[in-house]
């Protein structure tokens, strides 16, 4: 290496000197110093985000390779490419340029199959991730604002997949789009206009794929770079949740700094999640146009399955029970389409405010930092339980004529078993996770108190049989004790000596909401547990050192070898007298000491 008079490295010199020039001009050294001691705390789960961010950083990366070579026009051409089936078959030039990148531009079929990949990782990522942050309290104040960016975040991604999964114009995406087409027009007296301007005239038109490419590569990808940044920006600012632990507190954070730490360990899973992105890719194929073949508005794939995030909403058409519509004003109101766009809507809005709205049940104006575990929050777990169960129940509705076809069903028994599980459903999952909830609760209270069950028996001199608990450790017993203490709301009249009804109606969901809760457990009934633990074994361990004395006490007076203290028949298990007298006797050349 070629080093300067002063015996430095050139390129070490070069670095400093640019690092001191950028410094001196933009005051950036202390931002970038207080961000490397930023300090992380380490739990797989929160590896999530990460899963989503790298997978992101993926679909950036392969997408501007395809950008490249992709043709965002409906303009009519005839492929001559190398895939033989198609030649010569009329096709847009989307369709003919994406032929082209999978079977004549070399690594294009890999390139575009990461993409996609990616894109489906990405959104899982997003949406896994929502559910960890939910199910843990890491929403709650101060965190509101960043749970709706990151639920933006997640409707952008889906939107973004969408205009992605579009592009081809291949049968699949057309008929996905002709559904958007449907869903649009069943607007009541917008609809129409609505369509007419986002297809450029009737359906197809001719514009929609270059107007979703504007939105797929641009304006899209824009927002979700800007809200990603405001998003970990957010979570810089407050702090990045952590669970309960020794030293662990809602004014620190226990873990490693970024700098070189958390550094290392997120290049190293940027490269893991490449990796097996770039592995499913090359293993299983997705979104194989070629069986296809171009859009034409008269055939309908059989099997076809959108990608699974839009199954949700391909679900809700399909439980919608036929024939629900009327006319009014010398229009057609379908209730097939305003029923599914409302509940939708409806089931999205609750989500993105929910944070709001448990503060305003509860009236909990704390700063949360630590985050709980969900069968301390047992009313939120079963709300969480009853909307995956809402949401999972739509997405197998997009796949009924799969299950009946596989299952030799009929359709009609799959969309009417699915329409009552829709409701049933959630239902039962609320009612069945909160009591799970309950009894893991009063089992970690029973821990705390008395110790884990450690399997041993221990068998007393005097032939009574106890069993031996093993004692909490420090770090787990404050994990087991991590229950919130706060209480219901209690109505009190205003000044005016009233009580609003709107105040009755939250203290109705106050209650709801910490009905059941187990109070947590006070210092002396902890002291008194304890002393109860330290008790027994003192007491066990006495009465057998005292049999053990007697016992020897007894062979030395007949001459025979005596017991060692550790000479046990089993762990766990103390010898009662008629044992120890056993042990005691001559075995082959054994002599009294």
């Amino acid at each position: 290496m070629n080093a300067g008079r002063d015996g430095k490295p050139l390129g070490g010199r070069f670095v400093g000197a640019a690092s001191n020039y950028i410094d001196e001009r933009t005051s950036i050294s202390g931002f970038v110093k207080e961000l490397g001691r930023k300090i992380f705390p380490d739990h797989w789960s929160f590896m999530l985000g990460e899963i989503a961010l790298w997978s992101f950083v993926v679909v950036l990366l392969s997408g501007t390779f395809l950008t490249f070579f992709f043709d965002a026009s409906m303009v009519e051409t005839h492929y001559d490419g190398a895939y033989e089936p198609m030649r010569g078959i009329a096709m847009s030039a989307a369709l003919e340029s994406t032929l082209s990148i999978s079977f004549d531009l070399r690594g294009g079929l890999l390139v575009r199959q990461i993409h996609h990949w990616a894109a489906l990782v990405f959104v899982a990522g997003i949406g896994v991730h929502m559910l960890r942050v939910f199910f843990t309290g890491a929403f709650r104040k101060p965190r509101e604002l960043n749970w709706v960016v990151g639920f933006i975040l997640f409707i952008l991604a889906m939107g973004e997949g969408f205009t992605g999964y579009s592009l081809p114009d291949d049968l699949l995406s057309g008929n996905g789009l002709r559904i958007i087409d449907g869903m649009v027009k069943g607007i009541p007296v917008v609809g129409t206009w609505i369509s007419f301007l986002l297809f450029g005239g009737e359906f197809p038109g001719t514009a929609i794929v270059g107007r979703l490419y504007t939105l797929h590569i641009l304006l899209l990808p824009a927002i979700l770079v800007a809200l990603l940044v405001v998003h970990l920006m957010l979570m810089i600012i407050n702090k990045h949740t952590q669970f309960a632990g020794p030293g662990r507190t809602n004014d620190n954070v226990v873990g490693y700094p970024m700098m070189p730490v958390y550094m290392s360990k997120m290049g190293g899973f940027f490269f893991i999640t490449f990796g097996v992105i770039v592995l499913i890719a090359s293993l299983f194929t997705i979104n194989p146009i070629w069986n296809y073949g171009p859009y034409d508005p008269s055939p309908v794939s059989a099997g076809t399955q959108p990608d699974w995030y839009i199954g949700f909403a391909d679900g809700a058409l399909r439980l919608v029970p036929p024939h629900l519509e009327f006319v009014l004003w010398d229009r057609t109101w379908s209730w097939n389409i305003l029923i599914p766009l409302i509940v939708l809507g409806l089931f999205i809005v609750l989500v993105l405010i929910y944070p709001f709205i448990e503060a305003w049940i509860t009236g909990d104006k704390r700063e949360h930092h630590l985050a709980q575990r969900p069968r301390n929050a047992p009313t939120r777990t079963a709300i969480g339980a009853a909307g995956v169960t809402f949401y999972a129940v739509l997405w197998a509705a997009a796949s009924s004529d799969i299950i009946a076809t596989h299952f030799w069903l009929t359709m009609e028994g799959v969309i009417h078993a699915l329409q009552a599980l829709l409701i049933v459903g959630p239902i039962i999952a609320y009612f069945v996770t909160k009591r799970i909830c309950l009894a893991l609760q009063k089992k970690d209270r029973e821990i705390v108190l008395h110790g884990y069950e450690s399997g041993r028996i221990v068998r007393l001199p005097g032939g009574e049989y106890i069993e031996v608990h093993q004692p909490v450790d420090e770090y787990e017993r404050w994990k087991l004790m991590d229950v919130d203490t706060y209480a219901p709301l209690v109505v009190r009249p205003n000044a005016q000596g009233r009580i609003p009804w709107h105040e009755h109606l939250r203290a109705g969901f106050s209650r709801w909401f910490f009905e059941d809760r187990l109070t947590p457990l006070t210092q002396a009934e902890l002291d008194a547990a304890a002393a109860h633990q330290h008790h027994d074994l003192d007491h066990v361990m006495h009465d057998a050192e005292e049999e053990l004395e007697a016992s020897n006490q007894r062979a030395i007076e007949e001459g025979r070898p005596v017991a060692a203290p550790h000479d046990q028949t089993a762990v766990g298990e103390f010898p009662s007298p008629k044992r120890l007298d056993e042990m005691n006797e001559p075995r082959g050349d054994d002599t009294a000491k």
